[in-house]
């Protein structure tokens, strides 16, 4: 059941800043790649990386395409190979 809220001083939401281009846009800004993989579809086989985004924890890294990610963030990819 609910119940009314009582509006109480001490009830302070803490919250972080978030950066915004021009724009008003969040732009997402990845720190590492994880892991490596390769999806094989039934003609094909699409290079995936996984990647650690900036303001995300390590659990929330998501799978992108490699082709898509080094378009992107060519530098990410030489910090990469390199170590």
């Amino acid at each position: 059941m609910l119940r009314l809220y009582v509006p109480d001083k001490s009830h302070v939401i803490q919250y972080d800043a978030v950066d915004l281009d021009d724009s008003v846009r969040y732009i997402d800004e990845p720190i590492a790649i994880l892991a490596r993989d390769v999806r094989r579809l039934r003609s094909r086989a699409i290079l995936m990386v996984k990647v650690h985004w900036k303001d995300r924890p390590v659990e929330k890294a998501t799978w992108e395409t490699e082709h898509e990610m080094r378009g992107m963030f060519p530098s990410l990819f030489d910090s990469y190979f390199r170590g």
